[in-house]
């Protein structure tokens, strides 16, 4: 297993939607716009503070693969089609993966 974080690096990025469809439909658009190779998608229970009080809710996470340098516009086109007035949308860096996921990974976003 291995990456190699000069190449620019690999990230998973994270938001949630609180129906399945739309989690759907916004995955489904992130990896034609090539702005991710996958997107993987779990429903969860959220628990949060908002408007002063916590709340809870169902919602659906999705999490998308894709190149570190990415992050800029896919943050951009998931805040463009989210219908929360603060989406959720945090990276994790990738430390390690297999080389050949992470060479798909690159193949399957746009240049």
């Amino acid at each position: 297993m291995t990456s190699d974080p000069a190449d620019g690096g690999f990230v998973v990025v994270t938001t949630t939607h609180d129906e399945e469809p739309k989690a759907r439909a916004l995955a489904g658009a992130v990896v034609r716009a090539r702005l991710a190779a996958c997107a993987q998608l779990y429903p969860v229970r959220s628990v949060y503070r908002w408007d002063g009080e916590v709340q809870g809710a169902a919602e659906w996470r999705i999490d998308f693969k894709t190149r570190a340098e990415l992050f800029d516009r896919l943050a951009a086109f998931i805040g463009e089609q989210h219908d929360y007035d603060t989406p959720e949308i945090l990276a994790v860096p990738v430390t390690t993966g297999s080389a050949a996921y992470l060479a798909w990974v690159e193949r399957e976003t746009m240049g």
